[in-house]
């Protein structure tokens, strides 16, 4: 781990609060990385969505700053925003009772939602 990175690197204020990933749907959380892996380079790339996994599988107390210097050199300057994203939706999801992040709930529940208005339209 690069202890200069770590100085002279910016990190967001949410970064200071801690995540227990017992408390979180890792399951519900890696759908969410793959997706969001795959639309920042394009392609589906199994080493970094499961380095991702790793680094947040490796501690039940993952540190964000070490994540997004470890994720530099795949998402480049993707990462700052991808990782501020990732965080801030494991502290949701560490304060739901399902483990699940509201954000992610409430995008489901849009999309099942439009789905159904859909169906309604074209099937009346």
């Amino acid at each position: 781990m690069d202890a200069k990175l770590l100085k002279s690197t910016k990190f967001p204020p949410e970064y200071s609060k801690k995540v227990d990933m017992e408390k979180v749907n890792l399951e519900v959380m890696k759908q969410w990385i793959s997706g969001k892996v795959i639309e920042i380079l394009g392609n589906e790339d199994d080493v970094v969505i499961d380095f991702v996994y790793s680094l947040l599988e490796e501690e039940r107390i993952p540190d964000p700053k070490k994540i997004q210097i470890h994720l530099t050199g795949f998402l480049e300057k993707d990462t700052p925003a991808f990782c501020k994203q990732l965080w801030g939706l494991l502290l949701s999801a560490q304060s739901s009772p399902q483990g699940v992040p509201m954000e992610l709930l409430e995008q489901k529940k849009e999309e099942l939602r439009r789905e159904k208005v859909e169906a309604f339209l074209f099937f009346p």
